[in-house]
């Protein structure tokens, strides 16, 4: 294991030229004055064809979420903010790829910062706010500063979908009705239908108080929905992107994004396809990503607009934990091939979204066990793969949490185990039992070279000092009679071939069955440690993860992943 880590840093001043950030454009304005802003700062909008785009290789990147309030506290109020993660930054990127000292993230999506009257923010009140709780927009300046001079790419959550029922939009929006003002700016700021007319299939609404009028809150009666028909709405989600892309803010993860038109993706499609182009026009390497919650043939609808997350392989029925137990390894290289060629089709520069667990779904640990070694594979599937992957905060610690029998969400936002002191607290709502989360904090996991840190750490390593690897073109080996799988990908002329032993057994296999590329050496071997115990529980044996290649013949121990040059 060792002396893997001292290859992978021998080679990573070789691929630090191809990793560095370029300088953010100037924003750009289209030649017929398309994109401009009114002498109040409200833009002034106009279609722009949003169908064709070219998104830069740099993008393919690790980011890390952050569940802001769950994250690090640095005033002692037990509430994760903004200053918590600029003080551990040195943890997530310490901006010196060959320190080896911190995990080496390359992007931070932070979940919404702003003001709103719930703890995850996902109904904002006021979107030019940094939530009080969180810090200011000074606080959020200087993360971006910190982020960017250590070439890392922060994005946030931006959740335009629906507000909080006390944004002042929303109130102005009720003054209206209760007038029967129609003339009113925000008489049709938000979706809405009146007594008398046939209420929209399949959506939900709620009656407006002292009114026969009813509005759109498909989540909740406390989230009403933005009407994206009013060109006033329109012309203020873009003016809200402009803002913070002016602070220096990369991007952003578009929460709901298929519930724009509820029930309507193609209409939602012609939205993100309109948005996303005044977003460019704005800032033209706009990193941008969204949630649709839905198999590929509704995900794909998107990609002409924006990259999505890939909910295919994610979770406890997805893919990487398919693979990650024991599983075939070919179906998953056979099926991100597969999904690489037909986004790409789609968009120059589209790519796979990978993730095991967010905010939203149990945390992977709970499933994936580390003692089987099955959380270890499954970072390895997804890590060492095509595209950009997402890692939710604590996964690289094997942290615990799951909504349970109290069926909540917070459970799954559990504050992170720092070990050092720390106040942040866990969420409110929170029923978790503290007896069952992991005791391998932080700061014990960063002191030990064999830890899960240690190990996602690593993994970030690999892809760094082999950049084909995420950005090069993806191609699956046919290993037929065999779990074992792996694929080649070539960047710039130069080919590696990835290959995953995700079984309890060594396999051997000829290479050139599969492939007739002829590589010449292993230049990394990771892998599970291999320990048998005797009667007693003691350890018996250990054996680390170990590969050879001699001639076209591969030789893999159990639950490991080589890289071959």
């Amino acid at each position: 294991m060792k002396k893997t880590i001292a290859l992978i840093l021998a080679i990573i001043i070789a691929a630090a030229t191809l990793l560095s950030c370029g300088k953010k454009e100037e924003a750009a304005r289209d030649a017929s004055g398309k994109y401009v802003l009114s002498p109040t700062g409200e833009a002034v909008i106009d279609n722009i064809d949003g169908t064709e785009y070219k998104a830069t290789s740099d993008n393919a990147r690790v980011f890390y979420e952050i569940f802001v309030g769950s994250f690090s506290d640095s005033d002692g109020d037990g509430i994760g903010d903004l200053r918590g993660i600029i003080n551990r930054m040195d943890y997530l990127n310490d901006g010196d790829d060959m320190s080896g000292k911190s995990l080496g993230v390359e992007g931070i999506w932070l979940t919404p910062i702003f003001k709103s009257s719930t703890y995850h923010k996902y109904d904002v009140t006021d979107y030019y706010t940094i939530d009080p709780a969180f810090g200011t927009e000074d606080d959020l300046h200087e993360l971006i500063s910190l982020c960017h001079s250590r070439n890392v790419k922060i994005i946030i959550d931006l959740p335009i979908n629906h507000t909080s029922r006390y944004n002042d939009w929303f109130s102005k929006f009720i003054i209206a009705h209760r007038q029967g003002d129609t003339e009113n700016k925000y008489y049709n700021y938000y979706s809405f239908y009146s007594r008398g007319e046939s209420a929209p299939a399949g959506r939900s609404f709620a009656q407006l108080s002292g009114t026969d009028d009813f509005y759109e809150c498909n989540f909740d009666g406390n989230m009403p929905e933005l009407d994206f028909d009013n060109e006033d709405v329109r012309a203020e989600v873009v003016a809200i992107a402009k803002h913070y892309l002016d602070l220096g803010i990369d991007g952003f993860r578009f929460d709901a994004a298929k519930y724009i038109y509820f029930g309507d993706n193609a209409k939602s499609v012609e939205f993100w396809k309109w948005y996303m182009a005044q977003l460019r026009a704005i800032s033209p390497d706009i990193y941008a990503v969204g949630e649709v919650w839905d198999g590929d043939g509704i995900t794909d609808m998107y990609y002409p607009a924006l990259n999505c997350f890939n909910f295919t392989t994610s979770q406890t029925s997805g893919l990487i934990c398919e693979t990650a137990k024991y599983g075939d390894a070919n179906k998953f290289t056979s099926y991100v091939q597969s999904y690489v060629e037909r986004v790409g089709k789609m968009n120059d520069g589209a790519m796979i979204l990978q993730f095991i667990a967010n905010h939203d779904t149990d945390r992977a640990a709970g499933y994936l066990t580390v003692s089987s070694g099955q959380m270890q594979m499954a970072a390895n599937v997804y890590l060492l793969s095509s595209g950009s992957p997402f890692i939710y905060y604590g996964e690289e610690l094997g942290m615990r949490g799951s909504r349970g029998g109290a069926q909540t969400d917070a459970n799954r936002r559990l504050a992170m185990i720092w070990g050092d002191g720390d106040t942040v607290k866990d969420p409110t709502g929170s029923t978790y039992p503290a007896s069952t989360q992991t005791d391998q904090t932080a700061q014990i996991q960063k002191a030990d070279g064999e830890s899960l840190y240690s190990y996602y750490k690593k993994l970030i390593m690999i892809r760094k000092a082999n950049p084909e690897i995420c950005r090069g073109e993806y191609k699956a080996l046919k290993f037929g009679g065999t779990k074992l799988g792996g694929f080649t990908s070539t960047l710039d002329g130069k080919t590696v071939c990835v290959i995953h032993n995700t079984t309890k057994s060594e396999i051997t296999i000829d290479l050139s069955l599969a492939t007739s590329e002829e590589f010449e050496k292993i230049a990394v071997v990771i892998g599970v440690t291999s320990v048998e115990y005797d009667e007693y529980g003691a350890i018996e044996s250990q054996r680390e993860a170990y590969a050879t290649l001699d001639g076209t013949k591969l030789t893999i121990s159990a639950q490991t992943s080589v890289v071959l040059r």
